[in-house]
């Protein structure tokens, strides 16, 4: 590539991002040349229907194919903003297939069969870029691959679902139902007419797989990841959480303990203090804790045209200046995660119980919480409420096992009203 004073790109997609793309390119065109020493040259843009009018590149030709771009010799690099699991899939193969670097920003289809895509670029020795799929304008990707090279990295986690912690922001600042808050989402544009990858925690996941790669050089399957989202939030916990001193957040958590990663994506309490607790609307956050380095914290938004374009951009011009490491690990095939039990995680918890007003109840539930060796911090009875009395509980360090059974037993009782809601809590600083 380092050959020619263009380098000649095909570009997949021009929705949010890929419009966003298209602008950074002109607006930054001299700042871009004056980095590399090379000027970007857009040949094809991919689009469903090529009859609507479009702000393409000079010179670009508008196709409704994609593969187009892949059989063309002079394409060095594709680029696939598309998203989805189909077309993209084949567009990246073959283009990897042909010789050509990919810059993609689809976590999803990175998620769930990158370890075939990462693959074949390795053996094709040829780059799959994707700082744009994991927290946007953030450059985490970059910072774990590279920065962070020299460190074990201990633990990881974040905010990493703009459209999520928008919502929890919004119920929490006005006391709005999940409903109502997911609502103002979509009118702003923020979550999608079908939010389930977002609200459910499947986006977060996706990214986590991602972060879990480029952190420790494993391959930790996504089918395997704890997914918990926010489907069911209610604003009722978020007031109880903040009587508490705590916020509640979406998170995507990933630590090596004993040499294995534990894993997952929940909402989780974290107190009102911490730096990650203040992040809101739809910015990101990520926590990076490793040896050397210490605690790291890198915030910024999440998603957005330019945002999201520029990790794109940064990608790009990594390629044009001959930088091809997909991951930072020197491997043909990353080994399989040791995964962790995730029963056997331990945390301190938050539970809400919505139980019948009648004598005995709290020693009741007191007492089989003592069977499951769960140790009560603290215990709460706020006022009847229409469906029963709320008893609010925060537990010393309990295994997910542990919870789950004294939660099934108390279930068995029929002592409540409704399923009793918990969340671990994050005790930060």
């Amino acid at each position: 590539m380092s050959s020619s004073k263009n380098v000649v790109i095909g570009l997949a997609g021009l929705g949010t991002v890929g419009s966003g793309l298209v602008q950074l390119l002109k607006d930054n065109a001299e700042e871009i040349e004056q980095r590399t020493g090379k000027k970007i040259f857009v040949k094809y843009v991919a689009v469903r229907n090529t009859n609507t009018k479009r702000d393409i590149p000079e010179g670009a030709k508008l196709i409704d194919n994609p593969l187009i771009m892949v059989d063309d010799p002079e394409v060095q690099v594709v680029v696939e903003l598309m998203g989805g699991l189909g077309m993209a899939d084949i567009l990246i193969r073959q283009a990897l297939e042909k010789g050509k670097s990919v810059v993609t920003a689809n976590k999803a289809l990175l998620a769930e069969k990158g370890e075939e895509l990462f693959a074949l670029a390795e053996e094709k020795n040829l780059s799959l870029a994707y700082e744009a799929s994991v927290a946007g304008a953030i450059p985490v990707v970059q910072t774990l691959k590279d920065s962070l090279a020299g460190n074990k990295i201990n633990t990881i986690f974040g905010i990493l679902n703009g459209t999520s912690n928008y919502i929890l922001s919004e119920m929490s600042a006005h006391g709005t139902e999940f409903g109502a808050a997911l609502k103002t989402a979509q009118d702003l544009g923020f979550a999608e007419a079908d939010p389930t990858l977002d609200i459910d925690g499947f986006d977060a996941a996706h990214k986590l797989k991602l972060l879990i790669r480029l952190a420790w050089g494993v391959h930790y399957p996504y089918e395997k990841l704890p997914v918990q989202g926010i489907r069911d939030m209610s604003a009722m916990d978020i007031a109880f959480a903040r009587s508490l001193g705590y916020s509640i957040k979406l998170l995507g958590q990933a630590s090596r303990v004993h040499e294995e990663i534990e894993a997952g994506v929940s909402p989780v309490l974290i107190p009102e203090k911490a730096m990650l607790a203040r992040v809101d609307g739809a910015f990101n956050a990520i926590h990076i804790n490793g040896n050397a380095v210490g605690s790291l914290f890198l915030h910024g938004l999440g998603a957005g045209s330019l945002p999201t374009a520029s990790a794109v951009l940064g990608d790009i011009m990594s390629l044009m200046k001959d930088i091809y490491d997909s991951t930072g690990y020197v491997m043909e095939k990353l080994p399989l995660a040791p995964m962790a039990n995730p029963d056997k995680t331990e945390a301190p918890w938050y539970l809400r119980l919505m139980v019948h007003d009648t004598v005995g109840v709290l020693r009741d539930i007191a007492g089989i919480f003592a069977k499951h060796s769960i140790s009560i911090a603290q215990v709460i009875q706020k006022k009847k409420q229409e469906d029963g009395v709320p008893l609010v509980f925060m537990t010393h360090e309990t295994s997910v096992r542990a919870m789950k059974d004294a939660l099934h037993e108390i279930e068995a009782t029929k002592i409540l009203n409704c399923r009793p809601v918990a969340f671990r809590v994050l005790e930060l600083v």
